[in-house]
């Protein structure tokens, strides 16, 4: 029988509701504030005082309304529940009517009560035997003998087919140590089977087959099939104290040794942790998820999930439990009461409200079977997120977090409970009274530290939730409670990040929040990833101009250069050009120079422009000549003048020398300048080097050298002019410059020192034509042998070069004679291994493989390898 099926049968919606009971303190007492069952007086039996000892309650059965009395002086009373009008008991009436009545004799108690609703019986034990009445008129059914010399039955849940109007019921013998299994039916009972214990049983628990019986000294699991025994522990406890009780699902429960309620499965194992209980137990009742325990004076009601007392009721004279199909009976000598379950979800809202998370968690878990899935994830999320809200107040930020994520929970209901955020207007919170158990506004009032911590909390929630289902459904509020946040918090990184990116914050609550607290660098950032580019450069551009004091930033001015390098809007860069050319002429032209290939502004619009700023135009020519390649005339003459025009104005040595070097750099390399209107504009200047460089562009290289060597004096640079003019020209520059040398008497030690360095240069036979009549052989012996030798070398290496080709030419006349001796047959199917067209042609090439192929095949195989 399925003890729990109504008690959810009355509302699978389960709306829960958030509020919470009010807090109570951390007291032992608390687990009793705990309401797992309502307990209700159904029934008060009617008497004389002084028979009260011979009509006291004994026992009970019900079914359905029908609720069966055995009492003490072998009566069975019929009694009639109540119920209401949605058909569940009524737990507010307790008129019960009483029924039938039957008296099966002048005295004994009656033991126990099973009805059999199959074959419309009650069961009775008393006086030893077991007696079949009609469960409605309380008549002995005719066809069924009494069963002799029973001590204890119990009725097997497991019945046999119901075609076949049968039931089994399992019986102690009150003579011998057997149990035996009967067969009964709606006319007759027969023993079909009996199994033989070593001890005379004094309590019984069925399960299906499984069946497990307590004797005076130990518990037994049979099985009524096989006929089976195992013994599973031994006990100390009395008669009245050595009880079992099935909790379903082939699971025992036994009163074992040490205050311990024992599970046992039929297979002689246990998958829970006992229960601790007190010694004076007198019986137990089941209704999954608890036990219930009668002591004397009360009734103690257990988890089975976590194994500990939920609720203590107060139950003097306690008698005995009967479990039913939708709830706990449980009596007196004179008193019925029924115990129903409180709904689950009224459960877990109460220990919740208590801060007992981990139970109510454990319930939700236990309990998922009995809901449809789709009922019971509601519920667990509600349960998940009002657990969420009691870690989150206890400050368990981390657990709070997963559950609040576990739950779904909607992040403006987190956002809702700071103060002064401003972005939950218009929002209506399911969780207000649950958020008034600690108002953090006191918090942010008289405990900093401690509302910081919150501070630091909602950060990692909103991060955590962004980007889910749950987070992108009010985005807005998300990034706005972010950026509230990290202001507070002073995380400039973090805030930075947020308005740099892509967001959904509101400007008209972020704008004034950032404005408030002097953050007008994220202000501008935050215009700018909203598209509004003015308003952002704007905001920056006060800054660096001093008008707004913003200390968390740094090279504002490199960021608006950075950001308009990047703006595709061209008026608002040239709307901001002046101003950022004004600033720094280097970096300003970073505007026009870094841009993307795909959107440069037309070339003439801005030099125009930096007409204005000099060394911007020429950091823009350079970009034009080296980055862009152009190869326009124009474009590099002006660069040419600049660089002029710069270097003549220079003052320090360092940047001198740069500006000097890239402009030689650029007279020898660039082919694309006026040569002769370049050096019209530098005649009248003292850049000799540079002149010379011109000079040589137009060929007049001995005017070139004497340019440098006597107005620019300068011996090394006109030998490395030699140098590098004879790269591009076939000339013997080292030799005019010798000649220049010579004809000056002071320079006789420079044409020694260039005759020394440069002696493969010089022609033995014409350097001896060229010295003065007054020089002495030693003085030019260094120079005349090291020119022999070059030039002997030189001749020697021509004749290495010579032989070498020859022999590689032998070689291939080898190859070709022995290839012209081999004889090979050509049909008229051959192909060309190259077009696999046939060879019709007379001439034909073939390659060292031995492959025929058309001449022109040939040729395009070589021109491809």
């Amino acid at each position: 029988m399925d003890l729990v099926s109504s008690a959810f049968a009355g509302d699978l919606t389960l709306q829960l509701d958030f509020s919470f009971v009010p807090l109570q303190s951390q007291h032992p007492a608390l687990a009793m504030a705990f309401r797992a069952f309502t307990q209700v007086h159904v029934y008060e039996k009617q008497g004389v005082s002084k028979e009260k000892d011979k009509t006291s309650i004994q026992c009970l059965e019900c079914y359905d309304r029908n609720v069966y009395m055995g009492t003490k002086d072998a009566t069975v009373q019929h009694l009639i529940l109540s119920r209401s009008t949605n058909g569940v008991l009524n737990s507010g009436q307790t008129n019960t009517r009483e029924g039938r009545a039957r008296k099966l004799g002048s005295s004994g108690s009656v033991v126990k009560l099973r009805a059999v609703p199959l074959l419309n019986h009650l069961l009775v034990l008393w006086d030893r035997s077991v007696t079949a009445l009609n469960m409605f008129s309380l008549e002995p059914v005719p066809t069924l003998k009494k069963i002799q010399h029973v001590s204890l039955f119990e009725l097997c849940d497991s019945s046999l087919e119901t075609e076949r109007a049968c039931v089994q019921i399992v019986t102690s013998s009150s003579r011998r140590k057997v149990i035996q299994i009967h067969v009964v039916g709606v006319s007759r009972w027969e023993v079909v089977k009996e199994v033989s214990l070593l001890q005379e049983p004094v309590a019984l628990a069925l399960d299906g087959t499984s069946l497990c019986v307590a004797t005076a000294h130990r518990y037994v699991l049979c099985n009524i099939h096989t006929g089976s025994t195992e013994e599973l522990f031994s006990h100390n406890h009395r008669r009245q104290q050595a009880f079992v009780a099935s909790v379903g699902r082939g699971e025992f429960l036994l009163n074992g040794p040490e205050c311990l309620g024992v599970f046992v499965m039929k297979t002689g194992t246990c998958q829970r942790p006992p229960l601790q209980w007190p010694r004076e137990v007198l019986a137990v009742g089941v209704y999954f998820p608890y036990i219930l325990a009668l002591e004397p004076h009360v009734l103690s009601v257990y988890s089975m999930l976590d194994q500990l007392c939920k609720q203590t009721l107060n139950l003097s004279g306690g008698q005995g439990l009967l479990s039913t199909s939708d709830g706990v009976l449980a009596f007196t000598e004179r008193d019925v009461f029924s115990l129903k379950l409180v709904p689950f979800e009224e459960q877990i809202r109460e220990l919740l409200g208590h801060d007992r998370v981990e139970e109510a968690l454990v319930l939700l878990d236990g309990v998922q079977s009995y809901y449809p899935l789709d009922t019971y994830e509601e519920l667990q999320k509600a349960t998940t997120r009002l657990a969420g809200f009691v870690h989150f107040y206890q400050e368990d930020f981390a657990v709070a977090r997963d559950l609040f994520i576990k739950g779904e929970l909607d992040p403006r209901e987190i956002i809702h409970t700071y103060p002064h955020m401003g972005l939950s207007e218009g929002f209506q919170s399911q969780f207000d009274q649950v958020n008034h158990r600690r108002d953090l506004k006191v918090i942010w009032e008289g405990d900093r530290n401690t509302f910081h911590r919150y501070l630091a909390f909602l950060g990692d929630y909103l991060r955590a939730v962004r980007a889910t289902e749950q987070g992108l459904a009010c985005v807005k509020q998300v990034d706005g409670a972010l950026l509230w946040l990290y202001v507070q918090l002073q995380d400039h990184e973090s805030l930075q990040q947020l308005v740099d990116f892509p967001n959904e914050c509101s400007l008209d609550h972020c704008v004034s929040v950032l404005d408030q607290h002097n953050r007008f660098f994220a202000l501008g950032s935050l215009y700018k990833s909203h598209g509004i580019h003015t308003d952002a450069i704007e905001t920056w551009m006060k800054i660096v101009d001093g008008i707004y004091k913003d200390p968390t930033c740094s090279d504002v001015y490199g960021h608006i250069v950075k950001t308009l390098t990047q703006l595709k809007d061209r008026e608002t860069v040239w709307a901001f050009a002046d101003w950022t050319l004004q600033r720094n002429q280097k970096v300003g032209v970073q505007i026009f120079t870094k841009r993307p290939p795909d959107d440069q502004f037309e070339n003439c619009d801005v030099l125009a422009l930096l007409e204005k700023y000099p060394r911007a135009l020429l950091l823009y020519l350079e970009f034009l000549t080296c980055d862009l390649n152009s190869k326009e005339e124009r474009y590099h003459s002006r660069l040419i003048l600049a660089y002029v025009a710069e270097t003549l104005q220079e003052q320090l040595e360092t940047e001198l020398d740069v500006t000097r070097a890239k402009l030689q750099q650029l007279l020898w390399e660039s082919k694309c300048y006026d040569v002769s209107a370049v050096y019209d504009r530098m005649k009248s200047t003292s850049l000799h080097l540079e002149k010379a460089i011109l000079l040589g562009r137009t060929g007049d290289h001995p005017q070139a050298l004497q340019l440098l060597v006597h107005q620019e004096r300068d011996l090394q640079a006109a030998e490395a002019y030699c140098c590098r003019a004879a790269r591009d020209q076939d000339s013997h520059l080292l030799f005019t410059l010798l000649q220049i040398y010579l004809s000056s008497p002071d320079l006789t030690g420079a044409a020694l020192d260039l005759l020394k360095n440069h002696p493969q240069a010089f022609a033995a036979e014409k350097v001896i034509q060229l010295l003065p009549d007054s020089w002495s052989v030693q003085l030019a012996s260094h120079s005349l042998i090291g020119s022999l030798r070059t030039t002997f070398h030189q001749r020697q290496m021509l004749r290495v070069q010579k032989g070498l080709a020859q022999a590689e030419l032998l070689r291939h006349q080898v190859i070709w004679m022995q290839a012209s001796k081999t004889k090979f047959r050509v049909n008229r199917e051959q192909r060309c291994s190259v077009c696999q067209d046939n060879l019709t042609e007379p001439q034909f090439s073939r390659d060292p493989r031995g492959e025929l192929m058309h001449t022109s095949c040939a040729r395009s195989t070589l021109q491809g390898q």
